[in-house]
């Protein structure tokens, strides 16, 4: 709900802060005091169109804030976050500001959750908070889409349940239509790539590529490329190690073990050199090792010859064709073949998925139409109970000969909701046609219309706050009361604000807030004096209610028959409540 709404140099209002709060607020105040200003406020926190000639004479620039509490997985909440916004929590509430800035020469700024952001996410924002009602705002079910949800919501979970059952069997048969119309559609492009992929499996097949061969391929090049010059330095290598060419005491295993013999003669006396001795002979066992190592590596190399490079250069080309054609590593060559092969079965399993779909698509469609139908009759028992209670609220509201009619047209044609159309009509008077909601009503009258709807609905498809202008035009008397009746039914469920005339509807209020104009002289002009108009925007109290209801009434907020008569509209508005909610 709206916490606070906050209004600058909008129209005649200055500076006003209007503190709302659960329930019914109603707004009055004289004739041209300003009271349109705080419904042309809200909408201007809902995205509406701005106009420079609403900014107060003289000002910069006119500024409408909100402060709108929330649950904080609210959708108004959720949608301010993706445009970067931010909501402070707040006793496990999530309190969202909403600003909208009109400059005197036609520029507008708005702000979500603290940050600048596009109009129109301001009117996505507002569209999950608010639903304004009056002469010259949109309908809330102005599009069949709407009805049909409202109907729809209205219908209950038996229908609900239904619904669910259709709209995933719907997503399910749409799929698979547009998968058997891309296979049917393209089998031409479909063969020639599973001829291509054929081919380029086929050929990376006989070339059998394995995880790391080119690298490992690589440095058997190097190495074979240089053969002779490696043979030659493990054979002196070797010889250096145990060749009995250099005499008995000359290559390097010779002199380690006598190195160690010596040692371990005298080793008994001391411990140090007895270390000496072990690390020899263990230095004896490594060089023994690399000189096998050496004579082996020598005699490979041998054994190789040039026929073995060939070979591997060849075998490197064939690799490296893989790599130019298919992919830049070897491994995604590999990597690609795998999913290309997976892709060949699909393409080769054309005949039996296309039957399979075919078989698919009948199935899901028949149950569809079944589903659809079930659909169907649910909505117009539904249509019949909300016409009738629609008419019922209406016959109370000052037009009796008014009936809302809900048509569920049933169609050939499967959709995401079924395959009927909705549609709520209007028939204002007998022998009237039915006609859209509208059309053929004032704006009083729609007001009406749309009082008697939401009431209706509130219970199931509420919306957080619903504003109401001239809902009570050209009415008066028990028409008068029973509108304040229903106002206070529908403030059980949703929070409502009204700008009203009527003292009749005032009485109902949980919070009363007033426009009062006043006006001060200003300096003289060419034409004369002139003077200022500026509206202030009050709470008011019990003994202030009194007061204003009275001035309403009789247009002497001193007289005391008046204010009696305030007294008794209060005192009967209260019984009425609460015999409504016993």
């Amino acid at each position: 709900m709206i916490e606070e709404l906050r209004i600058r140099d909008l129209g005649v209002i200055t500076d006003a802060a209007l503190p709302l709060g659960p329930g019914l607020s109603v707004v009055t105040g004289e004739t041209g005091a300003g009271k349109t200003m705080v419904v042309t406020a809200l909408g201007l926190l809902l995205g509406g169109r701005s106009d420079a000639g609403a900014v107060r004479t003289g000002a910069k620039s006119a500024v409408a804030e909100a402060t709108v509490r929330l649950e904080p997985g609210h959708a108004a909440v959720v949608r301010a976050q993706e445009a970067g916004g931010d909501a402070e929590e707040h006793d496990g509430a999530a309190e969202l500001l909403l600003a909208r800035t009109v400059g005197a020469d036609g520029r507008s700024r708005a702000h979500v959750g603290g940050r600048s952001a596009p109009v129109g996410v301001l009117a996505e924002v507002g569209a999950h908070l608010v639903v304004i009602h009056g002469q010259s705002e949109q309908l809330r079910l102005k599009s069949p889409a709407a009805q049909r949800r409202a109907l729809d919501t209205f219908a209950g979970e038996s229908f609900a349940a239904v619904q669910k059952e259709y709209s995933a069997l719907y997503a399910a048969w749409t799929g698979a239509r547009r998968e058997l119309e891309e296979l049917t559609s393209s089998s031409r492009e479909r063969i020639r790539e599973a001829e291509s992929l054929e081919a380029a499996l086929a050929e990376i097949e006989d070339v059998s590529p394995q995880q790391g061969e080119d690298e490992a391929l690589k440095a058997e090049s190097v190495r074979l490329a240089h053969a002779e010059a490696l043979r030659l330095a493990a054979q002196q290598a070797h010889e250096a190690l145990v060749s009995e060419d250099f005499g008995e005491a000359s290559d390097a295993t010779t002199l380690v073990d006598g190195a160690r013999r010596a040692l371990e003669h005298e080793a008994e006396h001391d411990d140090a050199l007895r270390a000496c001795a072990e690390r020899l002979a263990d230095v004896g066992y490594v060089l023994n090792d690399i000189a096998q190592e050496l004579a082996s590596y020598a005699t490979s190399l041998d054994t190789e010859g040039p026929g073995r490079l060939a070979e591997v250069e060849e075998r490197r080309g064939a690799l490296g064709r893989l790599t130019r054609k298919y992919a830049p590593t070897l491994d995604e060559v590999i990597a690609w073949a795998e999913i290309g092969q997976k892709r060949l079965f699909e393409l080769q399993d054309d005949d039996g998925r296309i039957e399979s779909l075919t078989d698919q698509i009948g199935r899901d469609e028949a149950r569809l139409h079944e589903l659809a139908s079930q659909l169907a009759e649910r909505r117009r028992a539904a249509a019949g109970d909300l016409a009738e209670r629609v008419s019922g609220e209406l016959t109370a509201l000052a037009m009796p000969d008014a009936m809302l009619r809900v048509e569920v047209v049933e169609t050939d044609e499967l959709g995401p909701d079924g395959k009927d159309t909705v549609a709520i009509l209007l028939q204002p008077h007998a022998g009237a046609p039915a006609r859209p909601l509208g059309k053929g009503a004032s704006g009083g009258e729609l007001s009406r219309v749309m009082l008697a709807i939401e009431v209706v609905l509130a219970a199931v498809d509420p919306v957080p706050t619903f504003v109401f202008d001239e809902v009570d035009s050209g009415v008066g008397g028990r028409a008068a009361v029973e509108i304040g009746r229903r106002l206070a039914m529908l403030a059980c469920h949703v929070q409502v604000l009204v700008v009203t005339h009527l003292p009749q509807v005032a009485a109902f209020a949980d919070r009363h807030i007033t426009v009062i104009k006043t006006s001060r002289a200003s300096a003289r002009g060419a034409d004369g004096a002139t003077g200022v108009t500026s509206s202030d925007v009050r709470v008011l109290d019990e003994a202030e209610r009194v007061i204003e209801l009275a001035r309403m009434l009789a247009g002497q907020e001193d007289s005391a028959s008046a204010q009696a008569h305030a007294l008794e509209l209060l005192e009967d508005a209260r019984s009425s409540r609460a015999a409504a909610a016993s």
